[in-house]
C-alpha cells in the first residue's frame, strides 16, 4: 500500500525535458483557468486575457495555447485541490517566475475591469502555497490594476 502511495506521488524520473516542460505549462495555466472562473462567469475579456497571458509568458503559437487551455481546463476540473498544481509550480519555479505567474493570474482577474472576491482569494491562497511574499502580491495586484 505505502508503494502505491508513494508512486502515486513521485514523478516520473524517466520524463524527459519536454514532458517536463509541458507539466510545467499545465500547472500555469491551470492556475490562469481557476482565476478565470472563480467568479463563476464566463467571460470573453477574461477568456481572451488568459490566452494573451499563455502566449506572452509561454511564447506558444495560438494553436498551442487553445490546446493547452483545453487540457488544463479538463484538469482543473478533475483537480481535488490547487495543490497539485502549485507543487510542480514550488519545484520548478524561480522566485521571479512565481512572481509573474501570480501577476498572470491578477490581469486574468481583472480583466472583465472588476475584482471579485472569490479572484481575489484564490489568488491570494495560490501566492501563499507558492511562497510570493506578500509584498509582491500587493504590488502586483497594484500594477496589473486597471486605470
Amino acid at each position: 500500500m505505502i508503494r502505491s502511495l508513494v508512486k502515486l506521488f513521485a514523478v516520473d524520473e524517466q520524463e524527459s525535458p519536454a514532458q517536463r516542460e509541458h507539466r510545467l505549462k499545465l500547472a500555469a495555466a491551470a492556475l490562469l483557468v481557476e482565476t478565470a472562473r472563480a467568479d463563476f462567469e464566463e467571460d470573453a475579456e477574461e477568456e481572451a486575457a488568459l490566452e494573451k497571458a499563455l502566449r506572452q509568458a509561454l511564447d506558444l503559437p495560438d494553436t498551442e495555447v487553445r490546446s493547452l487551455l483545453a487540457e488544463a481546463g479538463t484538469r482543473a476540473d478533475h483537480a481535488t485541490s490547487l495543490y497539485e498544481f502549485t507543487r510542480v509550480i514550488n519545484d520548478h519555479f524561480s522566485p521571479e517566475r512565481k512572481r509573474e505567474l501570480v501577476a498572470l493570474m491578477w490581469q486574468v482577474a481583472w480583466a472583465d475591469g472588476s475584482l471579485h472576491h472569490y479572484e481575489e482569494h484564490l489568488i491570494r491562497k495560490v501566492a501563499e502555497l507558492i511562497y510570493v511574499p506578500h509584498e509582491d502580491f500587493i504590488r502586483a495586484k497594484l500594477e496589473t490594476r486597471p486605470d
